[in-house]
């Protein structure tokens, strides 16, 4: 089962060239999910080959404009090309009345449902869930309300041993619950435990997504034990104070805290405007020297979750 994020933005407030805001696209079992929605986000779609209208949920952390600012050209480019689905849109609520401006005075009228959930900035709520996937939203703390968003794979069900099925003669019936933990008793009596019909499921997987946000502990029971992290990661630790000052995290912080929530792998993001490309490297070191299962955030590429 597939689950992997696309970065199609990873620069801060502060426009440079070859770098967009804030956007990822999650896909997991073929689904996709938007996070943040930054100027461009729509040609970034565009540029690596996926389908807006193939997206049925977004995320908005917080309403700095590099975080959703290309939200009202998506949503009204999905209405030209003539979506029909619901469109599930979770944000601050003050993003609902943003949206309706906009769309009063341009005068459009959506094709399709866009339905909108305020997300909560003050505690950890589930804010979506599937048979296969929960989303989390945790607060933050950003110069406004902020939230980050946590994808959770639900667990899922063993394996069959096709072979000691047909063997058996197991009617079909009764695969399913086999597969979740139910022991099988043949014709004659004998029982034959569960697990001795299957193998075990996958370990559930998740990510966890830290849009912006000064250095505090109390989200890092959020992100724990997440296979991949992604943490913004503004500044060197040498602007520690301007860090501080903006809200934002430094390399070296998003190292130190992807160490304490023992996360599996760390993707650093959100890099200001005044470094450029080459210089990325930089933050990259730093963030290693406390964690060194760090990475560099690259747009365009696709990151596993595993």
């Amino acid at each position: 089962m597939r689950f992997s994020v696309l970065v199609l933005g990873n620069s801060s407030a502060t426009p440079i060239y070859e770098r967009h805001p804030t956007s990822q696209v999650v896909n997991h079992n073929e689904q996709l999910y938007l996070i943040d929605c930054g100027e461009g986000t729509q040609i970034q779609l565009t540029r690596y080959g996926i389908k807006s209208n193939r997206i049925n949920h977004i995320f908005i952390s917080h309403l700095h404009g590099d975080h959703y600012l290309g939200l009202v050209g998506l949503v009204s480019s999905m209405h030209l090309m003539g979506r029909k689905s619901d469109l599930h849109l979770y944000g601050p609520a003050p993003l609902q009345e943003i949206l309706a401006l906009n769309f009063k005075y341009s005068e459009t009228e959506l094709r399709y449902n866009l339905i909108f959930h305020p997300t909560n900035p003050d505690e950890t709520e589930v804010i979506f869930e599937s048979k296969l996937l929960r989303v989390e939203s945790f607060p933050l703390r950003h110069r406004i309300a902020c939230t980050g968003f946590r994808f959770q794979e639900g667990v899922r069900p063993a394996k069959l041993n096709m072979e000691k099925v047909a063997k058996l003669e197991i009617p079909p019936a009764l695969l399913n619950g086999i597969k979740w933990g139910l022991d099988f008793t043949d014709r004659d009596g004998q029982v034959y435990p569960s697990n001795e019909l299957t193998t075990p499921a996958p370990v559930p997987r998740s990510y966890a997504y830290c849009s912006d946000t000064v250095r505090i502990p109390d989200y890092l029971p959020a992100i724990h034990g997440a296979n991949l992290l992604y943490h913004e990661s503004t500044f060197l630790h040498e602007m520690k104070d301007r860090a501080v000052e903006t809200f934002h995290t430094t390399s070296l912080e998003a190292g130190e805290i992807a160490a304490e929530a023992a996360v599996g792998h760390l993707l650093l993001g959100h890099y200001s405007a005044r470094y450029k490309t080459k210089e990325l490297t930089l933050l990259l070191d730093e963030a290693r020297s406390a964690f060194p299962q760090s990475e560099l955030s690259v747009e365009g590429k696709w990151y596993d979750v595993v």
